[in-house]
């Protein structure tokens, strides 16, 4: 009882949301992100004493240092390492909801981003319980053999799906494309020699700016922390090999955590057309316009 007692004891004390919790956030996260306090101050347009007292207030009310000072340069703290992407993600998250294009359906996340140029992008989670409901054999087969092969990517029981997959591995730049299957819904549409090029190679930069290059990014860090699943549906407008004019196109996207035979994380992405609109606000239309390099044929 005395140890329960101890325990909470230093559990977190509820206290009022400070009106002003946005930009408090706001100053963690831009000292994070350039460890130089002038920088903070000049990308926040903020003065010193607002940023400090901002990180004084964090500290007070989260029981811990986020940062430590050494040698007049500050370094992140556990506590702050431990704070920093999750602060980042509510920040991400509040700027594209005020903008509208963020909401959950279902449960399920949505967010989407048009430019004033044409360009489009959607993304929808789904449940995985449409891999089993749905039309693809593809993404049926491909989450089977995830699970036979135990999240190991060179068992033997990903052979027949090995060539219909990309994979993944996050350094110090982002997300490196490290394997293009060449029967793969990738390589069907944009050709197989620009397919192959894109190994090596990150997700470069999302045209919604940070915000949506967070969201967008959430599906391979959830697969590559859970080790798990998630399903996405995806619309993108994006030209094919050889056609100059944009196209959109929906797909269905399965990712993965695997491991390597180092035991180092990846994840797979496994994509197939999709048979039905799931994407609020999205009509049917699309498939109907749907070209028909927009596939991948697959027969075990």
């Amino acid at each position: 009882m005395g140890e329960n007692l101890q325990i909470l004891a230093h559990a977190p004390v509820a206290r009022e949301t400070p009106a002003l919790l946005f930009e408090m956030m706001r100053s963690f996260t831009a000292l994070a992100r350039t460890l130089n306090l002038s920088q903070a101050v000049e990308e926040l347009g903020s003065t010193r004493q607002t940023v400090k007292r901002h990180i004084a207030q964090l500290e007070e009310a989260m029981g811990g240092k986020l940062f430590e000072v050494e040698q007049r340069r500050y370094v992140l703290s556990a506590l702050g390492e431990r704070s920093l992407e999750s602060a980042q993600t509510v920040l991400d998250q509040a700027k594209i909801w005020y903008d509208g294009a963020f909401q959950h359906v279902g449960g399920m996340l949505r967010f989407a981003f048009e430019s004033d140029t044409g360009s489009l992008y959607y993304q929808q989670q789904l449940p995985i319980s449409c891999v089993w409901q749905g039309e693809s054999d593809l993404l049926r087969a491909a989450i089977k053999a995830w699970s036979l092969s135990e999240g190991m990517l060179e068992s033997h029981h990903m052979s027949d799906v090995r060539p219909y997959l990309l994979a993944y591995r996050e350094n110090s730049e982002g997300w490196i494309c490290t394997e293009v299957g060449e029967e793969s819904f990738y390589s069907n549409w944009y050709g197989w020699a620009q397919a192959r090029s894109s190994v090596g190679r990150n997700l470069g930069s999302f045209q919604g700016g940070q915000a949506f290059a967070s969201l967008s990014d959430r599906p391979f860090r959830d697969a590559a922390t859970t080790g798990g699943v998630r399903v996405d549906q995806v619309m993108v407008q994006t030209a094919a090999e050889g056609e100059g004019a944009p196209t959109a196109i929906i797909f269905d996207r399965l990712m993965m955590g695997v491991r390597m035979p180092d035991n180092s994380p990846a994840v797979i992405s496994v994509v197939d057309r999709a048979y039905d609109v799931k994407i609020l606000g999205v009509s049917d239309d699309v498939l109907t316009q749907l070209p028909p390099r927009a596939k991948v044929d697959f027969n075990l």
